[in-house]
């Protein structure tokens, strides 16, 4: 069936991305106004998921999105000291430990689900896991699942994640009523420092010749960055603006991902989505009480160190709020790399026990469309 033209089908990618800005704008200032933390990536994001449904076609470029990517790793990077890895190393098997119970939580609810019929074959087991959301889509693909609604899952997670800890923050964190007036777009620079943080961003891009290595070059930026930073060597310099920039892309890449193809492909398993979706926060939330039991940290830092979203993303929310940020980024690093090396087997391991396997093959417009995106996209990071 046909999917209808809408307001923007047809309209050139200059009026396109003319109307994405402006909307950027105007729902990255409410956001503002109602003093959400990460309003910057949150209103481009939203702006991308209203353009895409009226039928936008424009797409972020693999290069600026590289760009984005290496911005966030250098300001991970910023918030690391000799502390943060002192300190990850007492605790080294209690970080592990809730890496390793969310991971498996995962799987097991995926396997529930798919058991359960409530989703069909082994969608739902490559959807739950969090984390590399375009290596978990291809994988899907590989073996056979509804990828347009495993793709639908990953990114509607990240979606999820990001408002959610916002909304966490801003009612219950209480961030002071004039955090976001505060803003100075344009401080004096460090142009020393400044440069050093743009051959950082530059060197990182180095990653790009592994393009099968997910989030390639923000790992490359937070690496390098990190080591330079602990080490002495460098001062990373972020400017606002620059921030702001590497934000909106990070957005508009969330936000256009939904497209119509997708979104018409799990529009009859949405309830299903939010409910695993949800389920999945929820056990999340469990282990972050389970760090503030143990550790005795505030519960936000907990909640963001084991939130199922995107590195990048809590990276953002991280840094919009007072919250431990090095512990936050470590324990969203161990779980990054652990998920990139036990994840897939893990996952390919319990969807071959999945009894039940479709029912029906998968819609072709809907498996189309996931492996598309997740092929565009393998570099990133959700």
């Amino acid at each position: 069936m046909p999917v209808p033209r809408t307001l923007l089908a047809g309209l050139s990618p200059l009026v396109q991305w003319a109307t994405l800005v402006a909307l950027s704008i105007v729902a990255a200032t409410i956001f503002e106004w109602l003093r959400l933390p990460a309003a910057r990536m949150l209103g481009p994001m939203v702006a991308g998921i209203i353009l895409e449904s009226c039928g936008g076609s424009v797409r972020i470029p693999r290069s600026l999105m590289n760009f984005a990517q290496a911005v966030i790793g250098c300001l991970i990077a910023r918030s690391f000291t000799p502390e943060t890895f002192a300190a990850f190393g007492k605790q080294w098997p209690l970080f592990l430990g809730v890496v390793a119970m969310i991971l498996i939580a995962s799987t097991t609810l995926g396997f529930a689900i798919s058991e359960l019929r409530i989703m069909q074959g082994t969608t739902a087991i490559w959807g739950l896991l969090p984390g590399a959301a375009s290596v978990m889509i291809l994988m899907a693909d590989a073996f056979g699942a509804d990828v347009g609604l495993v793709a639908f899952m990953q990114y509607l997670r990240v979606v999820f994640v990001a408002i959610t800890a916002s909304l966490i923050a801003r009612f219950w964190v209480h961030i002071p009523a004039g955090a976001s007036q505060s803003m100075d777009w344009f401080p004096p620079v460090a142009w020393l420092p400044f440069g050093g943080t743009l051959l950082i961003i530059a060197v990182s891009f180095l990653a790009t010749f592994f393009p099968r290595i997910p989030a390639g070059v923000l790992i490359a930026a937070m690496l390098i960055g990190g080591v330079l930073h602990t080490g002495g060597y460098a001062v990373i310099e972020l400017p606002p603006w620059l921030l702001a920039i590497g934000y909106a892309f990070l957005g508009w890449r969330t936000g256009l991902y939904f497209t119509r193809d997708v979104l018409a492909a799990a529009a009859r398993a949405l309830p299903q989505c939010v409910l695993s979706i949800v389920s999945i926060i929820l056990f999340c939330a469990g282990m972050a009480a389970l760090l503030v039991r143990i550790l005795g940290i505030d519960p936000f830092t907990a909640y963001l160190a084991t939130s199922p979203g995107g590195m990048d993303s809590v990276a953002i929310i991280a840094a919009s709020t007072k919250v431990d940020m090095p512990f936050v980024m470590v324990l969203q690093s161990v779980r990054f790399l652990l998920i990139l090396i036990a994840g897939p087997p893990l996952s390919r391991l319990v969807a071959g026990l999945a009894s039940g396997v479709e029912g029906q093959p998968p819609d072709r417009v809907s498996r189309e469309a996931g492996r598309r995106g997740a092929e565009d996209d393998i570099g990133d990071l959700d």
